[in-house]
């Protein structure tokens, strides 16, 4: 049951695996702060007729992570919020090229927020999870990759800032990628010069090579299945 503690822009990250979600092919909890993350993968054993990779990934952002539950006559939770498709898509996009061609297996990739701090988003922490879910399964995967959030505030960058920080940010970036390039962006920004938007692509990309470099310490403590 690998456990990994350490600090990343200052603060704790703890990640675990083999203690949730065991009958999945891959599975990890990422606190970051206070906030935690379950991610799952699990894939079927035969590849499907499909003309295209039935990749489904989900983003879900329990009630109950916040010690509330749904107010109303029905207590259940409802369908997906703009948020959490949002999400979902955020966390589908850096993932899917990373798949070998001709994979046809339906694949399903699930991440479940159970514990919110209100100060630290979980979408760009679900994608550590669920790159590590990934790679520690049996599941064809080029990975690790990985997510951060970058703004600045009174000059300085931040990585992964708490939501009373973006509100003083100029700038705010999610940035995703491998150890080598970055595939994904997305954000906005004040009128912001280009040399200043590299620089953050810059310092966001140091922040998902030290984010990899955490994932493939707990992978190599993990025995991984044959594909």
């Amino acid at each position: 049951m690998p456990k990994l503690e350490t600090q990343f822009a200052g603060r704790p990250l703890i990640i675990e695996t083999g203690k949730m979600a065991r009958q999945a092919d891959g599975s990890c909890t990422v606190q970051f702060g206070e906030t935690t993350v379950l991610c799952t993968a699990v894939a079927q054993d035969t590849p499907t007729h499909l003309p295209f990779f039935p990749l489904t990934v989900e983003y879900r952002e329990r009630t109950y992570a916040a010690g509330k539950i749904p107010g109303g006559f029905i207590k259940r939770e409802g369908r997906p919020s703009d948020k959490e498709i949002l999400s979902a898509r955020l966390l589908d996009r850096p993932i899917r090229p990373l798949f070998p061609a001709g994979f046809a297996n339906e694949t399903q990739l699930f991440v479940y927020v159970i514990s919110a701090d209100q100060e630290n988003d979980a979408d760009v922490i679900a994608l550590t999870g669920a790159s590590l879910a990934l790679s520690m399964s049996r599941i064809p995967f080029a990975g690790p990759v990985a997510a951060v959030r970058i703004g600045r505030i009174q000059g300085q960058w931040v990585l992964n800032p708490t939501f009373q920080q973006l509100e003083y940010s100029d700038l705010e970036l999610i940035v995703a990628g491998t150890d080598t390039a970055i595939t994904m962006v997305e954000g906005g920004a004040l009128e912001v010069a280009e040399e200043d938007i590299a620089e953050a692509l810059q310092v966001a990309h140091r922040g998902i090579r030290e984010l990899i470099g955490i994932q493939r310490q707990v992978l190599g403590s993990i025995e991984k299945p044959e594909q």
